[in-house]
């Protein structure tokens, strides 16, 4: 029962319950008592039973249809089953990406009250990285790119490159998302949960809402992401 989360057509739901059972080391997800398997053929088994749970109520809560474009823990699981040593060195590469380019490190010029909303929420997080993580951010007012240190970028490197899988998964993951590898490490350390980090993100977004007003595609775009935010949280405070 290997399941394809890039298929073009969502499988009609094949199942009546969606349940977790300890299974080896790690914890499997069931549906009607057996294990599915990944595009690569590996057992849908997570090394925590809160990981378990998180995947495993995706699929209790799809409808007629599963729509695996609605279910991001199990596609962040399947990458993780999956992944090779190629693949975990794309993750790595991706996060050291985002963190050369950290929406963080680019603060507005203006107006005011934007720069002041971006100061105090970024300069926290940056003083953190440098003084929990031993990651010195450079910032550059404005959208030139300004390179990181390399110092710095072999840090995050070396970091991401001891997680284990299912941890390096949701943090390429989380770094995509937001924009910034900083966010995602603070997320994965603790230091904030998913939706803080969503809104950390969206600071230029959100004041440009409250001056023009909201566009309705843009709405809706936030809304999707915002609920891939908190899985990523989850994600992360799971494993």
């Amino acid at each position: 029962m290997a399941l394809r989360p890039d298929s073009p057509q969502n499988p009609r739901r094949f199942y009546a319950r969606a349940d977790v059972e300890a299974m080896g080391d790690g914890f499997a997800v069931r549906l009607d008592g057996r294990v599915p398997r990944s595009p690569g053929g590996r057992p849908l088994i997570l090394p925590t039973r809160a990981l378990a749970d998180l995947v495993a109520a995706e699929w209790a809560a799809q409808g007629e249809v599963v729509a695996f474009a609605a279910m991001p823990a199990t596609r962040l699981a399947f990458a993780a089953l999956d992944g090779d040593a190629a693949a975990r060195a794309d993750a790595v590469s991706s996060i050291v990406r985002h963190a050369d380019a950290d929406l963080l490190c680019y603060p507005a010029e203006g107006p005011r009250a934007l720069v002041e909303r971006q100061q105090a929420v970024w300069s926290p997080l940056l003083a953190w990285a440098r003084d929990d993580l031993g990651l010195t951010f450079v910032q550059s007012a404005g959208v030139v790119h300004r390179p990181q240190p390399p110092e710095t970028l072999n840090e995050v490197a070396a970091l991401a490159g001891a997680m284990e899988p299912f941890t390096l998964t949701g943090v390429a993951f989380a770094a995509a998302l937001f924009g910034s590898a900083i966010l995602a490490l603070a997320v994965w350390r603790g230091r904030l949960d998913g939706a803080a980090a969503f809104a950390a993100s969206r600071l230029d977004e959100e004041f440009q809402a409250e001056k023009w007003g909201a566009d309705a595609e843009a709405t809706v775009l936030a809304q999707r992401l915002s609920a891939d935010a908190l899985v990523a949280g989850r994600w992360l405070a799971a494993g």
